[in-house]
């Protein structure tokens, strides 16, 4: 859901849901912050181009240029996603800006579409006037442009609150605050789904807090605890219902 008026203004936001039914916002950034880290991030890329035909002339006029040709090429397709992909979303020019990428979902954008949606950058910028991206830009929700929609990715502001994780993106994928909690075992062979989901529950705890992530994780935490409602049986019995999530996400997570 997009708030704000008919028409998008310079910036706007996005109400997302997690799967465990956890509301929060995006702000995606709008067109003039993202041109101003496109400008950083062309400039970047003409004076790596430059270094690149001046060193390589120097060795040999003919090997040189061919070579240079090549690394110009990619330079062009591939700078972008390899920052994305290896910075968190983020190249220079977007890191600078205080903006970085991410999937539609508000999770951190993976190799796959970063690639396309840099891919379409041609289309998007056909004759070199950016009309294309411009004009989809101003009609959609979020600013995307047309390898946004492809890919379905957001451009959004990475600005972080003192002491917690505002956008799921901006968490370590690793979750090193897991650290510090106990590893913790279920009383039986879990799924792939239910893996998948008690590591989801793990990367959004910082999102949730004690008192919310106990009330979402505390009637699956007593089946995996081997537990019913009479009582606790299980060696975990005194650990809270989300410090059991995470114990058995810390497991999984080696």
């Amino acid at each position: 859901m997009v708030t704000g008026t008919k028409s998008p203004p310079a910036d706007s936001s996005l109400a997302m849901q997690t799967p465990e039914g956890i509301a929060f916002v995006l702000y995606p950034a709008g067109i003039p912050i993202r041109a101003c880290a496109w400008a950083i991030d062309a400039f970047i890329q003409g004076v790596l181009v430059f270094l690149v035909f001046l060193s390589l002339l120097a060795m040999s006029e003919v090997m040189g240029i061919w070579l240079a040709l090549i690394l110009a090429f990619a330079l062009d397709w591939f700078y972008h996603t390899a920052f994305e992909v290896f910075w968190r979303g983020q190249s220079p020019g977007k890191r600078i800006m205080g903006i970085r990428v991410v999937r539609g979902d508000g999770s951190p954008v993976d190799p796959g579409a970063s690639f396309l949606r840099n891919l379409l950058r041609f289309a998007d910028s056909f004759m070199f006037l950016y009309l294309i991206a411009f004009i989809c830009m101003m009609v959609s929700p979020g600013f995307r442009r047309f390898g946004d929609w492809a890919a379905d990715t957001l451009v959004v502001y990475a600005a972080r609150v003192p002491g917690r994780f505002v956008l799921p993106a901006q968490r370590q994928p690793t979750m090193h605050w897991l650290e510090d909690v106990a590893p913790a075992y279920p009383s039986r062979r879990l799924g792939y789904r239910e893996k998948q989901a008690i590591l989801m529950f793990a990367r959004r705890y910082p999102l949730l807090g004690k008192a919310r992530a106990d009330e979402i994780a505390g009637t699956w935490a007593a089946k995996l605890q081997g537990t019913d409602e009479a009582g606790l049986s299980s060696p975990e019995a005194k650990l809270s219902s989300s410090a059991y999530f995470l114990g058995i996400a810390r497991t999984l997570g080696g």
